[in-house]
């Protein structure tokens, strides 16, 4: 990052230190609940998945369970983003980070992993800038801590791309785009992530010129990621497909956006 790192406004010195490790008075049961939000999920009952995290994260900070009401957050925060509520996302954001400051979990691992969710919400709600620092930060934590082909280094550098797209620097989002790449084909299912990114990638090329024959190159290579024959036809890939088809539609590839409109819906029928 040195030969065109920002200005770091995210001043890790609050967020470092020794992690808080004092038990809680109560502990909420974290994986049932993010059972039962995922199910809604792939039901695509988005409000009611919404409700029950917005509920669990009350009951958890009336329990003083800071661990279960920093879980849930980081789930709002993706929820939030999903259904573009700002107001609710942001103030999510500032609630995760408070968390992390108060018990010092800055240099973790879970921490850093929650840093990122917060920095992708601030990207995806206009704050692309002030996203960076905390990407930065959240990246030399996984260096110290993970692999290199580490498959969390992905979301990490397809998001850190989002937010450079968004400033106009297009030499460090393809960078960052291509790092990611890199990582998601070392996955056993990389189809549904890599799609993701070509179509990033596209958009990116539209933005700045829609005749660029970049475009059409990176949606023939996400098409081809989300028919690979062994990836899951599962709620993750409903999703993934929903996500994709509004480029496929945008750029002109009307069959292909209708095709995964249709899987979509037959997979959300069938859970």
């Amino acid at each position: 990052m040195d030969h065109n790192e920002y200005c770091c406004i995210f001043d890790t010195a609050q967020y470092t230190g020794t992690p808080d490790s004092a038990p809680c008075p109560q502990a909420l049961d974290v994986p049932r609940l993010i059972e039962r939000f995922d199910a809604l999920c792939s039901q695509g009952r988005e409000e009611e998945a919404r409700d029950l995290l917005e509920q669990a994260q009350e009951t958890a900070k009336q329990a003083g369970d800071w661990r279960a009401e920093l879980s849930v957050t980081n789930e709002l925060l993706g929820q939030y983003r999903r259904t573009q509520q700002a107001g609710k996302g942001l103030a999510a954001v500032n609630h995760a980070l408070e968390i992390i400051r108060v018990h010092r979990l800055g240099r973790t691992v879970s921490g850093a992993t929650i840093l990122l969710n917060a920095a992708t919400t601030l990207k995806a709600f206009g704050h692309a800038s002030e996203s960076i620092p905390i990407f930065t930060h959240a990246a030399r934590v996984y260096a110290d801590n993970l692999a290199p082909d580490d498959y969390r280094f992905a979301g990490l550098y397809n998001n850190m791309a989002l937010s450079y797209d968004d400033m106009g620097d297009v030499a460090s989002a393809e960078r960052f785009f291509g790092l990611a790449l890199k990582t998601i084909e070392k996955t056993e299912h990389p189809g549904n992530d890599s799609a993701v990114t070509w179509c990033n990638l596209a958009e990116m090329y539209g933005r700045r010129d829609p005749e660029d024959e970049r475009i059409g190159d990176c949606l023939e290579m996400a098409w081809d990621c989300l028919n690979t024959p062994d990836l899951p036809r599962d709620g993750y890939h409903a999703f993934t497909v929903s996500k994709c088809a509004p480029t496929f539609d945008y750029f002109g590839f009307f069959l292909y956006a209708k095709e995964l409109r249709e899987r979509a819906e037959r997979i959300y029928a069938g859970t």
